[in-house]
């Protein structure tokens, strides 16, 4: 657990905008020593070394928080099917089903919803209560 919370603490210090001034300042450091050094292959790969290394390690904190933002909103997702009356607990988890399971139920509410198209062009509600 010793990566999840260094990854959300460097991440949320990323986020900020002193973070990116601190880098535009890394950045302007490097332009304005470009005559100092001659624009030199070594200056010109400083800058690449460092952003490539960045990249390399930021793609895996984006990773790490993209999969702790999804799982909390599934979490969320899972709860407010779980304390809506009517609604289909088959739905809770349904991220985990393989791409057979998915492919069908996405069918089932893809024809609820042309159904429900096809009421409101009718005048009629487009709402209903899920059967049991």
């Amino acid at each position: 657990m010793v990566y999840g919370n260094v990854a959300k603490r460097v991440s949320h210090w990323c986020g900020r905008p002193g973070t990116f001034l601190l880098a535009l300042a890394v950045i302007a450091v490097w332009i304005v020593t470009g005559p100092v050094f001659g624009f030199s292959d070594t200056w010109q790969l400083v800058i690449n070394t460092g952003t490539t290394i960045i990249t390399f390690l930021m793609v895996f904190l984006i990773q790490n928080t993209q999969n702790r933002d999804t799982a909390a909103i599934q979490l969320k997702l899972d709860e407010l099917i779980r304390a809506t009356n009517g609604a289909h607990n088959a739905l809770l988890d349904l991220e985990e089903l393989d791409e057979k399971m998915l492919d069908a139920f996405r069918g089932r509410y893809e024809r609820l919803a042309r159904e429900a198209r096809e009421r409101l062009a009718q005048g009629l509600s487009d709402t209903d209560v899920p059967d049991a």
